[in-house]
């Protein structure tokens, strides 16, 4: 185990025993991620390449033989308490809502689970698109599998947890968030295909040409529930199936329309709905010529499609920000930088960029410094290390017997 991990167990262990005056008898851990290219194109049966980084959600906990679930939240100070015969949503905790959607999602699924007790904590940058919520749902899960010795696989977990928030806490999202935070290897992105479902490492290199993913919090918070994710989502729905009545062919969605295509029909669809859609066609294609790239360790290219992206989700798509607009723009200026865009959902949230490592200390000094002048927004710079999906690390303590997975 990685010393700083080994680290943050050992304090949320600490954490638990003094809530409950017991020890927990597992640790489940997830890591939050941040997509490389591929923004919105999940939901719409596409491409994604994300890529799963170093900070993390762990919750240690104690099962017990009942359905009473207890919840201590490190970070909010926060105790909640429920039933498992009895999950409603809870507008007091929020925070507990991605608990216990994947608890009631289990159960109708029809898996016995165990009542227990946890404390939750991360370090997952909240409101900032790199996913948060669903490292604590795939947590969850892996929770779930240990304490109740159910057969479940990672790529399970994930959709567990996907619909854990789309039916649960009401957001729409697609598979991306959840795979690659149960799925993901380190030193690499992972390339997913969200209409089947599969998915390869893709090897980054990073290291061996001197470069650093650096990840950028523009200050501004995003809340996706009362964003228009969802309106969104609508828009590209509406154009999946125009586009099928127009080319009178079966279209399931966007996935199913080449640029060609798109051309044809274009002049025939409300303004709007062709801009989101012309947004997920091509999008599809910057992520696949990435993988190519990468493939060829072509980080030019990569930077180009990176900032092509950014252009596309501004333009089209209509989800970036003046501050992040600004970001993209100093950034992209800055010597070292071989591409970068805004990542995630938008709204606000973060840019991710691909720079020279030694390149990113004069980032934080010169390019950070005018941001905050020009925005009057306070950022931060997290530079950050690929990391291993959940699936892959479960810690239990030595009386609880042997591990159930450790990496």
């Amino acid at each position: 185990m990685h010393p700083q991990l080994e680290q943050r167990v050992a304090d949320i262990s600490a954490s638990f025993e003094k809530q409950f005056g017991q020890q927990p008898t597992v640790v489940a851990r997830a890591p939050g991620r941040v997509n490389l290219i591929g923004d919105h194109t999940d939901y719409n049966e596409g491409f994604v390449l994300p890529a799963a980084i170093d900070k993390e959600v762990l919750i240690a906990a104690l099962p017990n033989d009942n359905s009473s679930v207890q919840l201590y939240s490190c970070e909010y100070k926060a105790v909640d308490a429920f039933s498992l015969d009895d999950i409603k949503s809870t507008r007091e905790h929020p925070w507990s809502n991605y608990v216990r959607g994947v608890l009631q999602m289990l159960q109708a699924a029809g898996f016995s689970l165990r009542g227990f007790r946890a404390a939750v904590s991360g370090n997952v940058p909240q409101g900032a698109g790199l996913s948060s919520s669903a490292a604590v749902e795939v947590a969850v899960g892996e929770l779930c599998r240990v304490v109740n010795s159910l057969g479940m696989s990672p790529k399970e977990i994930a959709l567990f947890a996907q619909k854990a928030e789309n039916e649960f806490v009401g957001v729409k999202c697609g598979i991306m968030d959840q795979f690659v935070s149960a799925l993901a290897e380190p030193d690499c992105a992972l390339l997913i295909d969200c209409r089947s479902l599969e998915s390869r490492n893709v090897p980054l290199h990073l290291g061996k040409h001197g470069l650093s993913i650096v990840i950028t919090n523009s200050g501004v918070r995003r809340g996706l529930v009362e964003s228009q994710y969802n309106a969104r989502r609508e828009e590209c729905a509406t154009g999946a199936k125009l586009l099928g009545s127009i080319l009178r062919k079966p279209v399931s969605s966007l996935r199913d329309i080449t640029t060609a295509q798109l051309a044809e029909c274009e002049s025939q669809l409300l303004p709007v709905v062709a801009k989101r859609c012309r947004h997920v066609v091509t999008e599809n294609e910057r992520v696949e010529q990435a993988v190519q790239a990468l493939e060829k360790e072509d980080f030019e290219t990569l930077g180009r499609l990176m900032m092509q992206s950014h252009q596309s989700l501004r333009d089209d798509f209509e989800v970036s920000c003046a501050e992040l607009d600004t970001l993209i723009e100093l950034t992209t200026k800055h010597k070292g930088t071989c591409g970068a865009r805004m990542t995630g959902a938008g709204f606000g949230g973060c840019t991710v960029a691909i720079m020279a490592t030694n390149s990113v200390d004069e980032f934080k000094s010169t390019v950070i410094p005018k941001y905050e002048s020009q925005t009057g927004r306070k950022a931060e710079v997290y530079v950050c290390n690929t990391a291993a999906g959940g699936a892959n690390i479960v810690v239990q303590h030595p009386e609880s017997g042997t591990p159930a997975r450790q990496s």
